[in-house]
């Protein structure tokens, strides 16, 4: 087992840095993915799931807020779950935490291919998203603190994107397109686009892996946590409105040819402009920083989860080196890149995205598990920011998970499968390898 002592990460996140990776992680939801849950619920059915899972992440952030600040360690729910439930629970919702991110990234590379395929055809999908793990692995070994200050910088371009996106098409807003053809598979459309609505908020999460590399992680996570949650609320309820409204819910999900687009800004603008114009073109590459931020901000989180796991002794003892130079998981960052690119060449967008949402869901509900636990286990634990409404806010985000997780095994049964797979599979293979696993 590696030494604690040892394998520490460097402090050097200020609370505008926090700001920056909090939004960064969760804006590329605003860009692309979401658009796939409209075609499984329509624009009301979309509107049904998104309004829960805003009730869902308001409450959930608010409560990881408290075990971030009571416990602020790189392995987040990891830690969380492993001092409350013990070691065999904490490794499951460490690996759910490690699927998460780690499938996430993959979905939006692919959305970053998108974006740059639609300005340059003659570029593969593909070789982008390639490439892009290859350059934000590198940025991310060689120091946090470039790291993140990049991240703050290209997630303000990300939210000009937004904004310039939604002075072009709000004046050609109408209510009638909201309403065409906006509940296609009644109601149960609603539990089907749910994963969707899900990819709008997933990844906020993510500030807790970064809490131990915080100057001040009990004052500096809370006010993260607080004021990116209130800034994509913000995004993504402008966003959803204004995408939908120049042109009706199947104009942003369907292409001519009748595939499913993985770019639905740049196909609502296509419907006021010429794809040819420079407006349009220019808009498309502010829209790539959405994209870049996400996947940027999740490498970076997906790092210290696996990098965590692995300084624990629940994964190889190389994944919980930091490198000597840069003090950043940076094998943990390169065994990432690795799996990630191995679900690029899967080339389905929408599965990786629904096992991404698995494990966020099956982390969150072992996290308010986790936080109820820990009140009664050790009420003496200093608590530098309680969450409000206590116990009615873990309780309704642990609802709302626990649901949307049923649902989502009901109409993805198959991919849940895999999921469950993969957790029990390690879980396992844990065992096998390490015989002391309690």
């Amino acid at each position: 087992m590696s030494n604690h002592n040892e394998q520490k990460l460097q402090k050097s996140l200020t609370p505008t840095l926090l700001w920056g990776l909090g939004v960064g992680y969760v804006i590329s939801g605003m860009y692309f993915g979401w658009n796939l849950g409209l075609e499984k619920g329509g624009t009301l059915g979309m509107a049904i799931a998104t309004f829960f899972v805003i009730i869902l992440y308001i409450t959930f952030a608010l409560s990881y807020a408290e075990l971030a600040c009571a416990i602020p360690k790189a392995g987040g729910a990891f830690d969380y779950a492993n001092r409350a439930l013990g070691k065999k629970w904490g490794f499951l919702a460490g690996m759910a935490q490690n699927i998460e991110f780690l499938f996430a990234p993959p979905a939006i590379a692919v959305g970053i291919g998108a974006y740059f395929n639609a300005v340059f055809p003659q570029i593969p999908i593909l070789s982008v998203a390639i490439s892009a793990y290859l350059i934000f692995t590198l940025l991310n070994i060689l120091g946090t603190k470039l790291a993140s200050t990049f991240e703050l910088i290209i997630t303000i371009f990300a939210v000009l994107g937004l904004v310039i996106f939604w002075y072009i098409t709000f004046p050609k807003f109408e209510i009638k397109n909201l309403v065409i053809n906006n509940l296609p598979n009644d109601f149960s459309g609603a539990f089907a686009a749910l994963p969707f609505a899900i990819w709008f908020f997933l990844g906020i999460e993510g500030l807790a892996n970064v809490a131990e590399e915080s100057n001040n992680p009990q004052k500096d996570i809370t006010w993260g946590f607080g004021s990116a949650m209130a800034t994509l609320v913000v995004l993504c309820v402008l966003t959803f409105i204004a995408a939908v409204g120049v042109n009706g819910w199947e104009s942003i999900v369907y292409k001519t040819d009748g595939s499913v687009s993985d770019s639905p800004l740049p196909m609502a603008m296509s419907k006021i402009m010429s794809d040819k114009s420079g407006i349009y073109q220019i808009i498309v590459a502010i829209g790539t920083c959405g994209l870049i931020a996400s996947f940027h901000g999740l490498v970076l989180a997906a790092g210290r989860a696996t990098f965590e796991f692995g300084r624990v002794g629940n994964a190889p003892a190389l994944m919980g080196k930091v490198h000597p130079k840069f003090k950043t998981p940076a094998n943990a960052l390169l065994i990432n890149m690795a799996f990630g690119i191995i679900a690029l060449l899967t080339n389905s967008t929408a599965d990786i995205i629904i096992l991404s949402a698995f494990g966020a869901l099956t982390m969150y509900i072992f996290s308010m598990v986790s936080l109820l636990v820990l009140r009664q286990k050790e009420p003496n634990l200093k608590r530098p920011f309680r969450v409000p409404f206590y116990p009615i806010s873990p309780i309704i985000a642990l609802l709302i998970a626990s649901i949307a997780l049923i649902a989502m095994i009901i109409y993805n049964f198959n991919l849940s499968l895999i999921f469950f797979g993969i957790l029990v599979g390690s879980y396992i293979l844990a065992q096998f390898l390490k015989s002391d696993l309690k």
